[in-house]
């Protein structure tokens, strides 16, 4: 991501703020000021603005997220083609397999969570929709890494690193290229328990005409009740059936 040559200082700052109290899910005054080291004044300042706008709201001693962003956020979405192309398909495939299927896009080398849809007997996880991830560590984001050229994963890895989330991650990077080259050519990645145990996933790219990933789809289930037959199998060709309707979609329409 290309810095700004002129950043407007009082802008970055009321974003930074709006950032930590996402991260937090709610924070007081004094936290904050902490996080951003400026003085409580200032931090007050600021909160005071975006209250008065909706876009943070007191309660007790905490400030959260308002509502004024939900308009923005799903303005944003609509606009996204992906999101128009893939969203009926992310449908589809929740109620045909029963699980938590999830639409993630790449931005500045992170994934977002760009629509997800609940089967039946979807597991309920600590993802939603704009949440943030590293591409490292899930499916989803090695599906889109697998169809990017090296250069361009490398500048990817080198700002964003890969902690390990579980001790199942993936952290050596000759071991992750690796697993990069097995996914671009058998078309599909797999999360076993990478970045949460207990949850396995399987993700397909969603390519452009030139074979390079814009989007990738996923279907999250529980380890314990998904067994390798399941998995490999019916999943797998989901997924994979999944992401060919939206290419098509998306490419030809």
């Amino acid at each position: 991501m290309d810095e700004p040559k002129h950043p407007v200082t009082t802008v970055d700052r009321t974003l930074q703020i709006v950032e930590i109290i996402q991260e937090l899910d709610g924070a007081g005054v004094s936290e904050i000021a902490d996080r951003v080291d400026v003085g409580k004044s200032a931090v007050h300042n600021h909160l005071n603005t975006l209250a008065n706008r909706e876009y943070v709201v007191k309660e007790g001693d905490e400030y959260h997220i308002g509502l004024a962003f939900l308009g923005l956020g799903a303005y944003a979405r609509q606009r996204n083609e992906i999101f128009d192309a893939a969203h009926k398909e992310v449908d589809n495939l929740a109620d045909e397999t029963g699980e938590l299927v999830n639409l993630l896009v790449e931005k500045n080398g992170m994934g977002i969570y760009l629509y997800q849809s609940q089967g039946e007997n979807a597991v309920e996880l600590d993802t939603y929709e704009g949440k943030r991830v590293r591409l490292h560590c899930t499916g989803l984001g090695k599906a889109i890494l697998g169809f990017r050229p090296e250069d361009e994963v490398t500048e990817i890895l080198d700002e964003r690193g890969m902690p390990a989330e579980t001790e199942h991650t993936i952290t050596d990077r000759d071991a992750f290229s690796n697993e990069l080259a097995a996914i671009n050519d058998q078309g599909y990645a797999i999360d076993e328990e990478e970045r949460l145990n207990g949850l396995r996933c399987i993700a397909a790219p969603i390519t452009d005409d030139e074979d390079r990933a814009i989007a990738a789809i996923s279907v999250s289930c529980p380890v314990h009740r998904v067994d390798d037959d399941r998995f490999y199998e019916d999943l797998r060709q989901a997924v994979l059936g999944a992401a060919n309707v939206v290419e098509l979609e998306h490419n030809y329409s």
